[in-house]
């Protein structure tokens, strides 16, 4: 899978667009911040959080800006105030249908597929010309749903949960653009967050967004190939230069996809 044109590392901090002295730190700590304009952000706050936004000076190529849904009354706002900034990439939550995409050309668009008819929609909106990447959630793709919770008491993900992230993964890997996964709500599990994390990883995913800088380093960890994960991909590369087609390598069998597998690992480690 391709990542096109996103060009962020695997830690993304979502940060509130009305707290504009965490801007720089939030920056500090992670590969990239989501500057929130959604649902960080009190409504009765959104026009304060706006003049923060335009009047911030932050790297651009770090920088995204999550607003509010396409159809909203913020929307409009949020796209005048982002106009007046250097930042190119917008987060569009609830991202629907393509039609929701009318008012952001000229901007990388990472969409926000966290309702039903959002996860349905996936393929339609990662073949868009303007979106560079998919996002899920789970938290409103449950609340679509009429749900309560898309955890079990245990903190695995309800099936539901789990076959939109997969759908939305599949969608963005089909169209040969970057997939990120949910945040983790739970601050200090961060075990939890690795386990999820190293997961990600291992299936494609090209980042893993997070809501406290205390979850950054185990983000970035989780998709850091280790010293022995690097050490064997090169083995195996030369292994296979040599071999001319599929070959034993480690007791396995190896061919096209594990090769694969292993130009990953290093692709990884190269970012």
């Amino acid at each position: 899978m391709s990542g096109g044109a996103f060009a962020f590392g695997p830690a993304l901090l979502f940060c509130p667009a009305d707290r504009p002295e965490r801007y720089g730190k939030a920056l500090e700590r992670a590969d990239a911040v989501i500057i929130d304009l959604e649902d960080a952000v009190d409504p009765s706050r959104r026009a304060v959080a706006r003049e923060a936004l335009a009047a911030s000076d932050l790297d651009p190529e770090r920088v995204i800006v999550r607003v509010n849904p396409a159809g909203t009354s913020d929307h409009a706002a949020d796209l005048a105030a982002l106009a007046a900034t250097p930042y190119s990439t917008v987060m569009l939550p609830k991202a629907e249908s393509v039609a929701d995409l009318r008012d952001l050309g000229g901007l990388a668009v990472i969409a926000l597929c966290e309702t039903a008819a959002g996860v349905l929609a996936a393929p339609r909106l990662a073949t868009a010309g303007e979106v560079v990447a998919l996002m899920w959630g789970a938290e409103d793709l449950v609340a679509s749903l009429g749900g309560t919770s898309s955890r079990h008491a245990d903190g695995r993900y309800r099936d539901v949960a789990v076959h939109a992230r997969s759908a939305v993964l599949l969608a963005a890997g089909a169209a040969e653009i970057a997939a990120v996964d949910t945040v983790h709500l739970d601050i200090d599990d961060l075990a939890g967050l690795a386990a999820e994390a190293e997961d990600a990883a291992a299936v494609g995913f090209a980042a893993t967004a997070c809501i406290h800088p205390g979850q950054v380093e185990t983000i970035r960890a989780a998709y850091r190939p280790t010293d022995d994960q690097v050490r064997d991909a090169r083995e195996l590369l030369d292994a296979a230069a040599e071999a001319g087609g599929v070959f034993r390598f480690g007791g396995r069998m190896v061919d096209g996809p594990v090769i694969a597998h292993a130009r990953s690992v290093l692709e990884r480690a190269r970012r």
